[in-house]
């Protein structure tokens, strides 16, 4: 399962809040609920939060292993 726990983190860590992700970047309040819910995200969007967060993918998400995870 991919967690966006470090998202968190990161964003706390900066000048930004969920606020301006999307009043000044333009991304949506729902992009911002799937964070919250650790629900899927597209690569375009983890990269505009790299971009605008200046960091990296790990300061974004995380993966962890659990058995709900879909069989390969």
């Amino acid at each position: 399962m991919i967690s966006y726990t470090p998202f968190w983190e990161t964003l706390k860590a900066s000048n930004e809040s969920a606020y301006t992700l999307i009043k000044t970047h333009h991304l949506s309040s729902s992009t911002i609920d799937k964070l919250r819910k650790d629900k899927p995200l597209n690569t375009t969007t983890i990269n505009d939060l790299c971009r605008i967060l200046d960091c990296n993918v790990s300061d974004i998400m995380t993966y962890i292993p659990s058995d709900n995870d879909q069989a390969l």
